[in-house]
């Protein structure tokens, strides 16, 4: 009986946390969240296309995309940087693994295993040059941008590489029950990252970092480690993000991935994460992303111009920046009031 009762109340705990978990992410982010509600509701209001099943699963796969992306921004800005390579790196660990695998003739798995090292490498090489330099990210990360890109033309001739393997394209294309398997390899992918952020001590320094970065360094964190860290596992997620996607697409292109880190930068600024540093959180950048993939899906049902949604993207990102530098400076006068 005891035993029971025991159970009961431990039972009663988890409930209860998960409830607190659940408040305290909406309290965090009610600002976002109600402008994604409302646009939801807006679209399907508008488009009887957009509240239904294939298309949410739609939305979702090609927000796929995006999470991954924007979980590596969210932590280079958190540390007051930025990465503008996540594009170019997608492509190049694409385009390779399928040259690999089409071309040589490779086993998947070990073409596999090149194109993740690739990107992987290519964000360390970043990394690197910070840490050792001193050079400023964005510059760091533009040229390497450019470079990633001229490598994937160069491999591929600029024309895009063909797979039509079983094994390959069920990456991109396999379901697990009803759902794809992009959407499970990006929630893991956020879930692992956001508990890193949260709950270990290199999440803390990572933090420390963003938020006082001599500060960061009096306390004896080592800030070259973290950088090289943060910017080796953007160029993890955006090789495993590129092979992926060209799973998906039955095919390598050297220009896919254009464009795609203003896409990122979007989702995590959305999601509450600092142009300045030292704030954001993977819950934020979650909704971020989902607010960029219902904006894109509803301007494509509602058959916006591309031209246009650039536009509007561009004018999201400008109203983001500028209520956080809103929100930073309201911040900052009840601090010294």
């Amino acid at each position: 009986m005891q035993a029971e009762v025991i159970k009961k109340e431990k039972e009663f705990n988890i409930f209860d946390k998960i409830i607190n978990v659940v408040k305290k992410y909406i309290k965090d982010n009610a600002g976002i969240l109600v402008g994604f509600v409302t646009l939801c509701v807006v679209l399907s209001i508008i488009s009887d296309a957009f509240f239904t099943k294939d298309n949410i699963l739609n939305v979702l796969r090609q927000a796929s995309v995006n999470a991954n992306l924007a979980v590596g921004m969210t932590l280079a800005l958190i540390i007051g940087g930025i990465d503008l390579s996540v594009g170019s790196i997608l492509g190049l660990s694409g385009t390779v693994t399928a040259g690999l695998i089409a071309i040589n003739n490779i086993p998947v798995a070990p073409a596999v295993l090149i194109g993740l090292s690739l990107g992987t490498f290519l964000g360390f090489v970043n990394g690197k040059i910070i840490a050792k330099t001193g050079m400023p990210p964005f510059i760091v990360t533009l040229a390497m941008m450019q470079i990633a890109r001229g490598i994937a033309y160069v491999y591929t001739g600029g024309m895009p590489i063909r797979v039509m393997h079983d094994q390959f394209n069920f990456l991109g294309n396999g379901y697990l029950g009803f759902m794809p398997l992009p959407i499970i390899y990006s929630l893991i992918l956020m879930l692992g990252v956001g508990y890193v952020l949260s709950k270990t001590k290199l999440g803390r320094h990572i933090y420390a970092l963003g938020g006082n970065i001599d500060a960061a360094r009096f306390s004896g964190i080592k800030i070259g480690n973290i950088q090289i860290f943060v910017h080796t596992l953007i160029g993890f997620l955006a090789g495993f993000t590129g092979i992926v996607l060209c799973a998906r697409m039955y095919s390598g292109q050297p220009s896919v991935g254009s464009g795609y880190e203003m896409d990122a930068i979007a989702a995590a600024v959305l999601g509450g994460t600092s142009f300045t540093g030292g704030i954001g959180r993977i819950g934020g950048t979650l909704i971020g992303v989902l607010v960029i993939a219902v904006l894109n899906n509803g301007l494509n049902l509602l058959n916006v111009n591309s031209f246009w949604q650039l536009i509007v993207k561009g004018v999201v990102i400008l109203v983001a920046v500028y209520f956080d530098m809103t929100k930073k400076k309201k911040s900052l006068n009840q601090k010294n009031a």
